[in-house]
């Protein structure tokens, strides 16, 4: 008699893992890269009206901060799984706008696959903290930032170059990739998470767990820190461009610094090496810093202008640093009961960082050239290094019989949590 024996990818569900929701991230990368650079040029096409592109840019940025906070809120009454493939699926909604329909939908396009961004940064946070353990923490990040490297380097300018061939080229990859985000998604069958039993009290709403976030120093010092290093992205991201134009070196330029930059995600795991024998007050301080330097330099070498974009891509790397380590003394404060809420503040940096960023901007320019941006941002980044000055010398440390290593948590923190 032959014993049939079923398969072990059936008898048992598949465990989270760091690697796993690494290989989640890297494949909403591809979405969200191939059209980070399209959408601009798809609004500009439609609208013909820069400063009209401008304010519609600002009003779904306020639009999509709201939303993340409603979120949590939401996940009250829908099931985050259902949340989850709702964020996946307004993707491929916003893709097949585009596809199937006129000029006059970008707008909405746009706002739907914004929305889309905040909905699964929300509940990828909320997932990660269920299911990573402390220990695993540095390396679940640095696996995203590996896993999702490929796409922001080739992603930005593929894009583009898709969109020149055929304009609903990039639309339909990055919906195609939706689609198997959400077939990953369900595979890895993160249901609706752990649940974690609280104290009876009301549900809470937005402006409640607005009082708490703001009733703890460690989570606002946290935050700030994702607000300014988004804002260092920003400036980077946008004006380095526009320096090489106004001074002579090509338009080919900011592509070509924007993909250098981003290939240093292929350097997160020898970041992390480096990490682990300091500590994440030290490499928090330390990228703060040397960012900061190199942002502040450029800006006052800016009658050299090679030196300036110089100096900005070793500013970028340190930037990728920040990414690792930069998000995790917010994260590692969170209460397991208020993971969801907490995830969607802290996906509101990148939608405060998108409202902040060109008000500050469009002020310095009144006053200094475009070089003054770059040292407004150095300012900013030397504000956060001062403030990780009052980290605790031996957050993400962990004494053990092996090694001493970077964790996800202080010894003190029973519940597991991980970075955005």
């Amino acid at each position: 008699m032959f014993q049939r024996r079923i398969p072990e990818l059936l008898r048992h569900t598949p465990v989270p893992s760091a690697r796993g929701f690494a290989v989640l991230a890297g494949t909403e990368a591809v979405t969200r890269g191939m059209l980070i650079s399209v959408f601009p040029i798809v609004m500009y096409r439609a609208y013909q009206d820069s400063s009209l592109v401008s304010e519609i840019y600002f009003a779904i940025g306020v639009l999509s901060m709201v939303w993340g906070l409603l979120v949590p809120w939401l996940v009250r009454y829908v099931p985050r799984r259902w949340l989850y493939s709702a964020g996946a699926l307004s993707y491929v909604l916003s893709a097949g706008l585009i596809v199937f329909g006129d000029g006059q939908w970008v707008a909405v396009a746009l706002a739907l696959n914004m929305a889309a961004t905040v909905t699964v940064f929300v509940c990828f946070n909320a997932y990660v903290l269920d299911y990573v353990v402390s220990a695993d923490l540095g390396r679940c990040e640095t696996l995203r930032l590996f896993y999702s490297a490929a796409s922001w380097t080739i992603g930005p300018a593929g894009g583009v170059w898709l969109l020149q061939l055929w304009e609903p080229a990039p639309f339909l990859v990055a919906g195609g990739s939706a689609i198997l985000l959400l077939a990953i998604f369900w595979w890895m069958r993160l249901g609706n998470g752990k649940l974690i039993t609280r104290a009876r009290a009301p549900t809470p709403n937005p402006v409640a767990y607005l009082g708490r976030f703001f009733a703890q120093p460690r989570l606002v010092m946290g935050w700030l820190f994702a607000v300014v290093r988004s804002c260092g992205w920003w400036a980077y991201v946008v004006y380095v461009p526009v320096f090489a134009i106004e001074n002579g070196l090509g338009e080919n330029v900011g592509g070509i610094v924007l993909s250098i930059s981003n290939s240093m995600l292929f350097l997160t795991p020898f970041m992390l090496k480096w990490v682990e024998r300091s500590s994440v007050r030290t490499a928090v301080r330390a990228g703060f810093l040397c960012s900061a330097m190199a942002f502040v330099v450029a800006g006052f070498a800016a009658g050299w202008p090679w030196a300036t974009v110089l100096l900005l891509i070793v500013g970028s790397a340190f930037l990728v640093l920040l990414d690792i380590v930069a998000g995790l003394p917010f994260l590692m404060s969170v209460k397991p009961s208020e993971r969801t809420e907490m995830s969607a503040v802290y996906s509101s940096f990148r939608d405060v960082s998108g409202i902040l960023s060109p008000g500050l901007a469009w002020l310095t320019l009144l006053f200094l050239p475009i070089s003054g941006v770059f040292a407004a941002t150095g300012l900013g980044l030397l504000g956060c290094w001062l403030m990780a000055g009052r980290l605790n010398p031996r957050l993400g440390w962990r004494m053990s019989k092996k090694r001493t290593g970077l964790v996800g948590g202080t010894p003190s923190e029973a519940s597991p949590t991980a970075s955005g």
